[in-house]
């Protein structure tokens, strides 16, 4: 299992997980949730106390994620598997991406 925190404009706004299966789960934080002035990070996952599944990495995340030769390069100098859409995501938008959303890896919960 990988873990990410989803920063909106550097404030942690929810997990986003990759299950050992390669299944995919999002929930916004309780803090998050609770100030009714803290948007959605996406139209396509409003904010609610449900969490989102998925089989595969949500579109909302997936097109942050490089494409072509950008892709290419990416995955060549950080080592990473062109299928690893997770681990691509963790190495792209951790620092700088053009909206407000940024996907940093957290560590497991001991």
């Amino acid at each position: 299992m990988r873990l990410a925190s989803v920063l909106y404009k550097d404030e942690d706004a929810g997990i986003l997980t990759q299950h050992d299966d390669g299944s995919f789960s999002f929930r916004y934080q309780d803090a998050w949730m609770a100030n009714s002035t803290k948007p959605a990070i996406s139209l396509t996952m409003p904010k609610s106390k449900q969490e989102y599944h998925s089989k595969y990495l949500f579109p909302f995340f997936y097109n942050m994620l490089p494409e072509g030769s950008n892709k290419q390069v990416v995955c060549k100098l950080m080592r990473i598997d062109p299928d690893d859409y997770f681990g691509l995501l963790l190495n792209t938008a951790k620092d700088d991406t053009i909206g407000a959303v940024r996907v940093v890896q957290t560590e497991l919960p001991v």
